[in-house]
């Protein structure tokens, strides 16, 4: 008795114990990876100059992106990326690839963009499995010419790595629009189901229906009597 006791006891600080290292050990890499990225700004400063300071490639790496930006916002800095665009866009294999991820970046990242704004719901892989999807587009021209319906471009992302997944074209009339957010979406994906958002119960309005109305008690006979008196 006392050892399954202990078992169960070690089985349940052992849980407790993963769940606290687990989501700080991949915190800890993901942010380890992020800094490795944003700390190789720091070749393009000479290596006589460059500062041992711990995370200085940080900094570095946030203010080049805000001069780059505050370059493209003018008139000059738009003139100079137009020209080296140009340039970049005469390369052939360069040129499909800088055109595609631009072409991304400014879909996605653009304020009036509506890509990856709304989770939904769709059947995929077939009819009755229900799956998470991200509207990303309308798409225009052939594809909604050749189409019965008007389509949506969606893409089911794969878990638990959802940078990867699949683009299927669904009609409008059979998407299932989710009030979840972008994050909660993401956060039951990667988790495997697990961590699912809360759900804020809402109150069917078909639900509230009238009472039943009160049953009608028989008049008094001024004689005092009942009708069952009256009738013998």
């Amino acid at each position: 008795m006392f050892k399954i006791r202990l078992q169960s006891l070690l089985r349940r600080w052992f849980i407790a114990g993963l769940l606290v290292w687990l989501p700080l050990g991949a915190t800890f890499l993901v942010v380890r990876v992020l800094a490795g990225v944003l700390d190789t700004s720091l070749i393009l400063v000479p290596t006589d100059w460059r500062p041992a300071i711990p995370g200085i490639g940080i900094l570095l790496s946030l203010l080049l992106i805000l001069l780059t930006g505050a370059l493209a916002a003018n008139f000059i800095g738009r003139r100079a990326l137009g020209w080296g665009e140009s340039l970049l866009n005469r390369i052939p294999l360069v040129r499909s690839v800088y055109g595609g991820i631009k072409k991304l970046t400014e879909t996605v990242f653009s304020e009036n963009s509506t890509a990856f704004r709304q989770p939904i719901l769709i059947q995929y892989p077939r009819k009755g499995i229900w799956s998470i999807a991200f509207v990303t587009s309308e798409p225009a021209g052939e594809i909604q010419e050749k189409t019965e319906h008007t389509v949506l471009t969606c893409f089911v992302p794969t878990t638990p790595n959802p940078t990867s997944g699949f683009i299927v074209m669904v009609p409008r009339a059979e998407v299932t629009w989710l009030e979840m957010s972008v994050e909660d979406a993401m956060r039951l994906i990667i988790s495997l189901g697990v961590v699912a958002p809360d759900v804020i119960a809402k109150k069917d309005p078909l639900a509230a229906i009238d009472p039943p109305p009160i049953a009608a008690t028989p008049a008094a006979d001024p004689t005092g009597g009942t009708e069952d008196d009256r009738a013998r």
